[in-house]
């Protein structure tokens, strides 16, 4: 009895422990089985790990493997996103940095026709056989992405087998029409200057026109496309409107719009299918006759904490976030810029224009503060084609890009050659770091590629366009200074220090003047630029 009453509890204790042996065999199978179903849980679309905050988005760009490339007449507008993003190269037509920038190819100039735009640059790039070599030697499925394309662009990716990371021509060409833009700004509750859209048959029906409209005989006009400058059209009585007429007359509708005393301004930003992201509000430099020669053309940008009073920053955030959101409606995702009018009299924010791409104040917004911080803006385009899955908390990141403290102060400016005059290159001053010397001279003191490396004002990093052996002409592109401080002052005057550097840049170039009788056809026509 006693060795039976002692067995017993032994076999049940046995017993017991194989059960808690069994049960932890059990519960360490099933946190295995878990731990095997972890990944899965997590992973995203196409079975892709979502991405949920900047430093998973930062990490994946680091990592990337996918070729992308720029293709451009030269690589400013998106310099420093190749320092970002992994395998991320720049195709140029025109080598600033005569060969020293580590991830820009140029190839060497073949015959070709007569280059009208900056489409007609890409799509000779995009059938010549260096590139096309150079693209299929580093393997992969390539990605391309450009400040400007048209339908035969994209014929001629599709042929190489090449993507194009924007929405597509037809698309971009339907939102860029100004006529189009009022319209999208409308349903956003984005509103433009008192305006109204109307063919114009002549003087009197613009008269007619106008009174119907309620908006007053001094009037500002522009027609549905073109570049900055070139196609608005200051007009105050008949002999302004002759000037003009055959580029209003017959030119479809025409925004025709109340003059107003404003301040124009600049914002970029992206759709994504997480929502709008808004960069930092800039001001624009317009009409500077040290830097164009065409009235109302853009030549440069501020990006400074305090660019305009707190209400009108945070009312033109809120309408460009509006206007990305319809952007969506419409179909457009990825890189915007919206121009907006701030009437100095009444501080109202109107819409401008829509430019449904890169734009020559990329180059500020993906080199601020905030982008250093967190991410330049344009990764986010990258991601919203890249096909990753990813969902973040856009108006916390909008929210944090919109304090002051995120935003430094840096300003660029856009010298053109400003004379009506054609002349033979002979020297230009070359790209890198420049230095303002006591009396106001400028001289080169370093090669660099980084903006970043300007050390302080009496410093600027300029890029060459134009070099020896190219023509200049009035409006062409010579080059851009970039520089720490501001252009203009509280009056958005340029200040004296932004007239020195220009006129310092300036006399860098030396030409041999050509009558016109022996420059090239192109030249004589005057109608390529840049920026």
């Amino acid at each position: 009895m006693v060795k039976k009453t002692t067995k017993a509890p032994a076999k049940k204790a046995a017993a017991k422990k194989a059960s808690a042996k069994k049960a932890l065999e059990k519960k360490a199978k099933v946190k295995a089985a878990a731990k095997a179903k972890a990944p899965a849980a997590k992973a995203g679309r196409k079975g892709k790990p979502k991405l949920k905050n900047i430093s998973e988005i930062r990490r994946f760009f680091h990592r990337n493997e996918t070729p992308i490339y720029f293709i451009s007449a030269t690589n400013f507008n998106l310099l420093g996103v190749d320092e970002w993003v992994r395998n991320f190269k720049y195709i140029a037509y025109i080598d600033c940095f005569d060969g020293r920038h580590p991830s820009l190819f140029s190839p060497k100039e073949v015959p070709h026709d007569e280059f009208t735009s900056i489409e007609d640059i890409n799509n000779y790039l995009l059938q010549h056989k260096d590139v096309i070599d150079y693209v299929e030697g580093r393997g992969g499925k390539p990605k391309v992405v450009f400040l400007m394309f048209d339908d035969k662009t994209e014929k001629l990716a599709k042929e190489l087998g090449w993507d194009v990371w924007f929405p597509k021509a037809k698309l971009r060409t339907r939102v860029d029409n100004k006529i189009e833009t009022v319209r999208i700004g409308n349903k956003a509750g984005v509103p433009s200057v008192p305006n109204t859209l109307s063919v114009v048959k002549d003087w009197d029906h613009l008269q007619k026109v106008a009174a119907k409209a309620k908006i007053g005989s001094d009037l500002v006009l522009q027609s549905a496309f073109g570049d900055s400058g070139h196609t608005t059209f200051f007009i105050k009585n008949e002999d302004d409107f002759n000037k003009h007429k055959d580029e209003i007359v017959g030119q479809g509708e025409i925004k025709i719009m109340k003059r107003i005393n404003c301040r124009g301004s600049a914002i970029e930003a992206c759709a994504t299918k997480a929502g709008t992201i808004v960069g930092p509000l800039m001001t624009e430099l317009v009409g500077f006759k040290e830097l164009t020669p065409y009235r109302g053309g853009w030549c440069g940008n501020e990006i400074f904490p305090k660019a305009f009073p707190q209400e009108v920053m945070d009312k033109t955030r809120d309408y460009t976030f509006r206007f990305g959101e319809q952007l969506r409606k419409e179909g457009y995702r990825g890189y915007f810029e919206l121009d907006f009018l701030i009437d100095q009299d009444t501080n109202e924010v109107y819409l401008g224009e829509l430019n449904p791409r890169i734009t020559g104040a990329s180059s500020m917004t993906n080199h601020a503060a905030f982008a250093h911080a967190d991410a330049p803006l344009f990764l986010f385009h990258l991601l919203e084609f890249s096909g990753a899955d990813f969902d973040f908390d856009i108006a916390e990141l909008n929210e944090r890009w919109a304090e002051p403290e995120n935003i430094d102060s840096w300003c660029q400016m856009v010298v053109k050659h400003t004379e009506d005059s054609i002349g033979l290159i002979a020297e230009a001053p070359e790209t890198g770091i420049w230095r303002m010397n006591k009396d106001g001279s400028v001289e080169f003191d370093r090669f660099d590629h980084h903006r970043r490396a300007v050390e302080s004002e009496a410093e600027a990093f300029f890029l060459r366009i134009l070099k020896p052996g190219d023509y200049h002409y009035e409006g062409a592109d010579l080059g851009i200074i970039v520089t720490r401080g501001r252009a203009m002052d509280k009056n958005f005057n340029l200040t004296e220090r932004s007239k020195a550097w220009i006129d310092g840049i300036r006399k860098h170039f030396k030409a041999k003047p050509l009558a016109p009788a022996a420059a090239p056809q192109e030249v004589l026509d005057h109608r390529f630029k840049i920026f």
